[in-house]
């Protein structure tokens, strides 16, 4: 079974599948593909159509050309992050944020895109990640950088605060002083302080950036249970932000349970028989009753 999001004839992405990794590439070279709301649309509309389609297991995103992406693309007329300035929006209001478009920034409905998604997300960063580009990169699981890579969370330079939901993930990646520092500032970093800084997972040649996410990419497809990877992708987000450990048990309680009866038993199985497993479990069909938990 695929996913119930149709393929569409997308305008400013490639999504290419090839043996179980999906790579989405963002695809408008000519201007470092800068960010748009067809954008936007384009990418929420990816990581939905590929969380439910059993024929992805990693998802690879990368950009075309010399860049990952140079952020909002600032020629667009009128509100150029797309807002309706027409209304007064108000934080009671955004308690129903799925109903606020015209107030929502448009990158968090992408990096929420992401959290939600089933699928393991890695980032190979190839050039400039800035504004948008940054923060998009924050809710992706694992970020390669080539070494031309470029950060920049800009937002205050430009007379705006940061978006993307990175106030939430950017600190719980690098902590909360190394946020301060990178956000405050403004400034534009290198891939050796992405790494040092936490921010980034390896540094990579620039001809081997994308070898190694598919390497990375392909272990994990290969060698593990796609339900069981998606209940850990989500449990690790969601049990890592709770109050106390205990909600962290329940859930793992829960997921142990149902996980032990299918794709648990194949996998010790092959264990004790010294064998590659072979799991049936799906992601389309086969999430435990309790998901989603939340």
């Amino acid at each position: 079974m695929t996913s119930d999001y149709k393929a569409i004839d997308y305008k400013t992405i490639e999504y290419q599948v090839d043996n179980k990794i999906l790579t989405l590439l963002l695809n408008r070279p000519e201007v470092m593909n800068a960010y748009t709301i067809k954008m936007c649309n384009e990418l929420v509309h990816a990581f939905n159509r590929a969380s439910d389609d059993d024929e992805v297991s990693v998802i690879v995103v990368t950009g075309a050309g010399k860049a990952f992406c140079a952020g909002m693309d600032l020629s667009a007329e009128g509100n150029v992050f797309g807002l309706d300035e027409s209304r007064t929006p108000t934080i009671a209001e955004m308690q129903a944020y799925e109903e606020m478009d015209g107030v929502r920034d448009s990158a968090g409905k992408v990096t929420l895109a992401i959290y939600d998604c089933k699928k393991p997300v890695i980032g190979a960063i190839n050039g400039a990640a800035v504004g948008v580009g940054a923060t998009m990169a924050c809710a992706m699981d694992i970020r390669l950088a080539s070494e031309k890579a470029r950060f920049g969370f800009v937002f205050g330079k430009i007379g705006i605060v940061a978006e993307g939901c990175s106030t939430w993930f950017l600190p719980r990646i690098v902590g909360m002083q190394q946020s301060m520092k990178w956000m405050l500032s403004g400034e534009i970093f290198n891939a050796a302080e992405g790494l040092s800084g936490g921010l980034v997972y390896e540094v990579c040649a620039p001809d081997m950036l994308l070898a190694r996410a598919y390497e990375m990419a392909q272990q994990i497809a290969d060698n593990t249970a796609p339900v069981a990877v998606a209940l850990m992708r989500q449990m690790l987000y969601r049990n890592s932000a709770a109050a106390h450990p205990a909600e962290a048990h329940k859930v793992e309680s829960l997921a142990v349970f149902y996980t032990s009866q299918e794709d648990g038993k194949e996998g010790v199985a092959s264990f004790l028989e010294k064998r590659p497993a072979n799991f049936s479990g799906k992601v389309s069909t086969g999430m435990p009753p309790f998901y989603p938990w939340w």
